[in-house]
């Protein structure tokens, strides 16, 4: 598996949305309001790109996953859109990842990354535990009376 950066060299937004939208799927009819990811187009994802720190997964030409990183204060690197396709699970790609955005982290001086997990993805929860974030607070998305999100942090030593 290779990880490469995406630059303005990149053209592939069709087939990355794709990735993304296959990979948050299983949420559908899950959480509650639905996941951005929806809402995504080929061209919002290019924006984001060039705003972000993206980096895509690929084993050989086929993009497999994702991630998009973005700094934010006070010294902490938001993780986002961290994605990878159902058939590709399980194989490390996710851990590829989170790791990369630990050393773009640390190479930036930060010293947490920051990262949300809808309230009903107790699985999801449970992954990022196993790579060191804690829970450190409970989000609502506007117009909601409860809980809708858990951010977790993972302190940087």
């Amino acid at each position: 598996m290779q990880i490469a950066r995406i630059d303005d060299h990149f053209e592939r937004y069709d087939e990355l949305l794709q990735v993304i939208l296959s990979a948050f799927a299983y949420m559908e009819g899950v959480v509650d309001p639905p996941s951005s990811a929806a809402r995504l187009t080929p061209q919002v994802l290019q924006d984001k790109s060039g705003s972000e720190i993206a980096y895509v997964a690929l084993e050989g030409d086929r993009i497999v996953g994702c991630v998009f990183l973005r700094p934010e204060p006070p010294e902490t690197l938001y993780v986002g859109k961290l994605a990878v396709l159902p058939d590709a699970q399980g194989k490390g790609v996710g851990g590829r990842l989170l790791m990369l955005a630990e050393q773009i982290a640390r190479a930036e001086g930060l010293c947490a990354l920051r990262l949300e997990v809808r309230v009903e993805l107790t699985r999801n929860r449970s992954y990022f535990a196993g790579y060191g974030f804690v829970k450190t607070a409970e989000n609502r998305h506007p117009g909601f009376d409860r809980t809708t999100s858990i951010e977790m942090r993972k302190a940087l030593s």
